[in-house]
């Protein structure tokens, strides 16, 4: 049955899910494999048209994610993260091991990608993204996150369809959300960490980090360091 989901999908794309076995491929995937999808024209590419075209934005490579998913046979999920009306949404793909939340995510922003299945509920992971979720002004942002919503509850186009499946992103809008802040919380929060945010805005020789992608840890020259703290 799983298989036959993907009957429009050429040997060769199909070939390269059937790698994608495990979250962290799937993540390195999202990371070295594809570009950003930065086009200015609004796109909700289905999976099949993010392997044709090489590149995907947060809800395009959470799909893709998905995707590759369902194909292994794990539970294929989407989860909605809402921002304030000062930043923009993001969409993750959760996933379980051993009873515990993770998820990968494609983003213009490292702290807004991978987590590792540590989280004990999908709340704990949503909220997991909090202090990374700012906008240009180091204001935190993130609002509220969606129950998980199956793929089995979208139109069986969202896989393959050669047009924008926009309905996808409406359909996590309508999914019922969970506020993360208290009532009174949000005009005491601080500012993001001012050298975080410099980092993924400006980065070294100020080359936005947005504007870089992630490359294998084979290909970088890192310095020698004392210890994590």
């Amino acid at each position: 049955m799983t298989l036959s989901a993907f009957r429009n999908f050429p040997s060769r794309l199909l070939a390269v899910l059937r790698r994608l076995d495990t979250p962290q491929k799937v993540q390195a995937f999202l990371d070295c494999g594809l570009a950003y999808n930065d086009s200015p024209k609004n796109t909700c590419l289905s999976p099949l048209e993010v392997l044709k075209r090489g590149r995907a934005h947060c809800i395009e490579g959470a799909m893709l994610a998905a995707a590759a998913f369902l194909l292994h046979g794990r539970r294929a999920l989407l989860l909605d993260l809402r921002a304030n009306p000062r930043d923009d949404d993001h969409v993750i793909a959760p996933f379980t091991e051993n009873g515990r939340w993770g998820a990968v995510a494609q983003s213009h922003f490292c702290g807004l990608r991978y987590r590792e299945p540590v989280y004990r509920t999908y709340g704990e992971l949503a909220r997991s993204y909090f202090e990374f979720y700012y906008n240009g002004r180091g204001e935190k942002t993130l609002r509220e996150y969606s129950a998980p919503l199956p793929v089995s509850a979208l139109k069986p186009g969202w896989l393959d369809s050669p047009k924008d499946v926009f309905y996808v992103g409406r359909r996590l809008d309508a999914a019922r959300h969970y506020n993360i802040l208290a009532h009174g919380q949000e005009r005491r929060l601080a500012r993001a960490d001012s050298l975080l945010v410099e980092a993924e805005l400006v980065g070294e020789n100020k080359a936005p980090l947005v504007k870089r992608r992630p490359k294998p840890y084979s290909l970088l020259k890192l310095p020698r360091v004392s210890g994590p703290a």
